[in-house]
């Protein structure tokens, strides 16, 4: 009854197969384990209801070999130690090769 008047008010639901959800912000990230997802689709208008285990982990940026090689380069370093001073200063590329010239 209730799927019949959905329909007629033009809203669709699908449930979709999915192990895990990952919603990536900029501070955080949080992971859904064993999730229920359904997708919504209210003329034309879709959106996604997500129910399971939520994790939270704190964001971390991606760190690309081309920064590795530019701090190397920079900085005068091997890339292990341009690794450990990038970690140690937040993944900030400028403020990592400003503290290994300063050493």
């Amino acid at each position: 009854m209730l799927q019949q008047a959905m329909k007629k008010m033009g809203i669709k639901q699908e449930e979709i197969d999915a192990e895990e959800v990952i919603i990536k912000g900029k501070e955080k990230t949080l992971i859904i384990k064993h999730p229920q997802v359904q997708k919504v689709n209210m003329m034309g208008q879709e959106s996604f209801q997500i129910t399971g285990q939520v994790e939270e982990h704190e964001s971390q940026q991606e760190i690309s070999e081309e920064d590795i090689q530019t701090i190397m380069e920079q900085a005068g370093v091997n890339e292990a130690t341009a690794k450990e001073a990038l970690k140690e200063h937040n993944n900030d590329i400028a403020e990592t090769i400003i503290a290994l010239k300063e050493q």
